[in-house]
């Protein structure tokens, strides 16, 4: 998949997770060969307004290029100016985000509630694509609701705006992250715009991805909820993509070194305190299955610590 003058090596992207998608995740997905990654969406006027916790969250590793940066907002000029001071993070594209379904959000006029304002998304995009020479990429949804589905309205006049690709998650903002995805939708998109199209929805394995770049043309597929306490998903994806097959997750106790991995660079981004907060999320996915589980949960729910994580692991290796 080329946008505009960049090659991307492959056909998966991580989806924007606000809260999870952080650069250890991050760079975690991309060692097992995820295509391009993108930040945890950013506000724009946060960001102008200097707070600490939105910059903090352009914090990345070199091992994550290629990178996107995603913003929300909806006033052209604050979008402009964040994505200016973003730069200096260094960015290969700009990601604005008009699909995210969150009342704290749409209730701002911001994520998917720009799909009921046009007007105001297109000068969205021209704005920052003005402001910044990296690529301008959109995230967005079918529609508002089933009475107002207008991607493909959307997504051409994202494009003449100045777009340089399009991500379309085949729901609904009514249906939030409820099945089913509609691939006709991505379809739909893909034929009207010149532009690489990227589609978003329902991707947990190999085959649905094969599904929804057969069924719709599009160039690549987003992945999110279904690669948490699963980054090899997306080796598992390109492998199926080029042979047919690919090899099974790795057994538990591959898997917790993976978890480990996972804590120690998010120690290292964080610090402990605050990472092993966040690994008590992450570690309740990894060990999803396992036997036991009453007792594990119990264990991801008080994790203080690297040393407690290591116990954690070795108890699931034992259970396992």
């Amino acid at each position: 998949m080329q946008i505009a003058d960049k090659m991307i090596p492959g056909h998966t992207v991580l989806a924007p997770m606000a809260g999870v998608g952080d650069s250890a995740f991050r760079a975690l997905c991309r060692s097992y060969g995820c295509s391009l990654v993108v930040s945890e969406m950013i506000s724009a006027k946060a960001l102008t307004l200097g707070d600490k916790k939105s910059r903090d969250l352009l914090f990345r590793r070199d091992i994550e290029r290629p990178f996107s940066i995603q913003l929300f907002g909806d006033d052209p000029a604050i979008m402009a100016a964040a994505a200016e001071m973003v730069m200096d993070y260094g960015p290969d594209f700009i990601d604005i985000n008009m699909g995210c379904p969150a009342p704290k959000i749409t209730q701002n006029g911001c994520g998917s509630r720009l799909m009921l304002r046009p007007e105001r998304a297109f000068a969205v995009v021209a704005a920052v694509v003005a402001a910044v020479d990296v690529p301008v990429t959109v995230k967005m949804r079918k529609g508002w609701d089933e009475s107002s589905v207008n991607a493909v309205e959307m997504a051409l006049g994202c494009q003449q705006a100045g777009a340089a690709a399009i991500t379309v998650h085949g729901k609904t903002r009514e249906q939030m992250y409820a099945p089913q995805v509609d691939l006709d939708i991505i379809r739909a998109v893909k034929e009207a715009v010149a532009v690489p199209v990227i589609g978003n929805g329902d991707i947990a394995t190999p085959e649905d991805a094969r599904r929804m770049l057969d069924e719709t043309g599009c160039d690549a597929v987003m992945v999110g909820r279904a690669a948490l306490g699963h980054p090899w998903l997306f080796g598992q994806i390109e492998s199926y993509l080029q042979s047919g097959r690919y090899e099974p997750a790795p057994a538990m106790p591959q898997r917790m070194e993976v978890l480990q991995r996972h804590a120690r660079m998010c120690i290292e981004e964080k610090g402990e305190r605050r990472a092993m907060l966040l690994m008590r999320t992450h570690a309740a996915w990894y060990i999803k299955g396992v036997r036991g589980a009453a007792k594990l949960r119990a264990m991801t729910g008080s994790l203080s610590t690297f040393e407690d994580l290591e116990a954690l692991c070795a108890t699931v290796c034992d259970e396992s």
